[in-house]
């Protein structure tokens, strides 16, 4: 179960990174015909669009699973802690009033819920 956690995590960390992306791919110009045939099988816009719909589901994915957990405490853990990272460990601690020991715990107890919720989801 530790690697599991420690994957889940990292798509966590990814999380506002995917977001950025997403963005970047709703820049897509629209494609221009210059009337001389292509010789790649490839389309940069159809590429650029096609990423831009895995992105998309991807980061429903993770708000879906997000949204679906109802404990505040493992919001805020999930949210603020690992994907925004707005609070240091100690800061998160002071703000839920519990020990490092205990945050640890609810720390893995919201990935773990993250997991279950992400895994229903995919």
């Amino acid at each position: 179960m530790r690697q599991d956690v420690k994957k889940i995590r990292n798509l966590l960390k990814q999380y506002a990174k995917l977001k950025r992306d997403l963005t970047a791919f709703n820049q897509v110009s629209s494609p221009s015909f210059d009337g001389v045939s292509s010789h790649s099988s490839r389309n940069g816009t159809e590429t650029c669009l096609i990423n831009h719909v895995d992105l998309s589901y991807q980061l429903k994915e993770v708000e879906d699973a997000l949204n679906a957990i109802d404990d505040s405490q493992y919001q805020f853990i999930l949210h603020d802690y690992i994907i925004e990272k707005r609070f240091t460990r100690n800061e998160a601690c002071n703000q839920l009033s519990v020990s490092v020991s205990k945050f640890n715990y609810l720390k893995n107890e919201a990935l773990k819920e993250f997991v279950c919720k992400y895994c229903k989801r995919t």
